[in-house]
């Protein structure tokens, strides 16, 4: 938790900004920003990367218009395919459906660059407020969030510095409950299946907190398996079928996500593993389709409707006038559901 809210800047920033930071007329500074006129290729890199450090998009709002915000908001998130983030989607239309305002998404596909292209972009076209997945942004994409001066809400994780405000669960006390329950039944020989997490910066927390749990029992997660890209139904049944065939004795594995969970969950249940008995598993996220499984898997809700709701109520406050507040932070509790794959048979 950050001790201060960050609070959003006073004006937003103007061409005489990038004139003043580059040290170049703001006539050249136009003809720069709208790749119209012959200025030389020194000047052009000075004023790019001036706008880039203060974080300054031009307008493309022209006219009488061009002071003034367009009533959507920018909703800039990884992936569509992933069924996490069509359920916050669902929270943050339940709010705007009932104001004048509209979301625009933009997906990133979990890269910074892209995430930087997607952002300038937007709010270029001077949305009302800005939803954005995760904590984790480029230095550049960070100062465009700082300049815009409308409301900004970082959604999913609380475990960082937020630019404005932000809504969401720890990651890291996620991973340290699920490492309790899975301690407190018992099992001891832990392997982890999950997603390479550079990238993933949630899931990384997530699996620092569970492995800080672990070895505060003296336990370790004792075996390892990750991957990229495909399917992750059918990657979770490779990945299962790999770890187990290094080490059989493992006697619980924890998956980053539902969704290679399952895939794990239906390969041991096809070949005729007990589980729990034998092995127990977990997933995270709780989506919705794990109750049509032969098992419930255990998991962690993640509340993401409930996220998409607290994010849009708080740009539609905002940017109506109702708070004038900067800074909110609201931490979601992230809900063990037990399911059928954590609690062992008595003997």
């Amino acid at each position: 938790m950050t001790d201060e809210p960050a609070s959003a800047p006073r004006r937003p920033l103007t061409l005489r900004d990038v004139s003043d930071e580059s040290g170049v007329s703001e006539m050249t500074v136009s003809r720069v920003l709208r790749n119209r006129g012959d200025v030389s290729e020194a000047t052009r890199n000075k004023v790019l990367e001036a706008a880039k450090r203060l974080g300054y998009v031009p307008n493309k709002i022209a006219g009488a218009l061009a002071s003034s915000r367009v009533n959507l908001v920018a909703v800039i998130i990884p992936s569509m395919s992933n069924m996490v983030f069509p359920e916050v989607m669902t929270g943050i239309t339940q709010v705007l459906d009932r104001t004048d305002l509209q979301p625009v998404v933009g997906i990133t596909n979990y890269q910074p660059d892209r995430e930087e292209d997607v952002l300038y972009e937007m709010l270029s076209w001077r949305p009302s407020g800005v939803i954005i997945a995760g904590l984790e942004h480029s230095d550049a994409s960070r100062a465009m969030l700082r300049a815009s001066g409308i409301p900004v809400v970082e959604i999913m994780d609380v475990d960082g510095e937020a630019v404005d405000a932000v809504v969401g669960i720890s990651h890291r006390r996620a991973g340290r409950e699920m490492a309790k329950a899975i301690v407190k039944q018992g099992f001891e020989r832990i392997g982890f299946l999950g997603t390479k997490m550079p990238m993933d910066h949630r899931a990384r927390k997530r699996f620092e907190g569970f492995t800080e749990a672990l070895a505060k029992t003296g336990l370790e997660v004792v075996e390892q398996e990750f991957y990229s890209g495909g399917s992750a139904l059918v990657k979770g049944r490779e990945m299962t079928e790999a770890i187990l065939t290094r080490d059989p004795d493992l006697d619980f594995l924890y998956y980053s996500n539902d969704m290679i969970g399952a895939g794990g969950l239906l390969w041991c249940l096809e070949k005729g593993i007990d589980v729990p008995g034998r092995i127990g598993m977990a997933g995270f996220n709780g989506v919705e389709f794990l109750k049509g499984l032969p098992k419930r898997l255990a998991t962690m809700d993640a509340e993401r409707i409930e996220i998409g709701r607290a994010a849009a109520q708080i740009v539609a406050d905002r940017a109506s006038g109702a708070v004038t507040e900067t800074g909110q932070r609201i931490e979601l509790e992230p809900r063990l559901q037990v399911g059928d794959t954590l609690r062992r048979y008595k003997p």
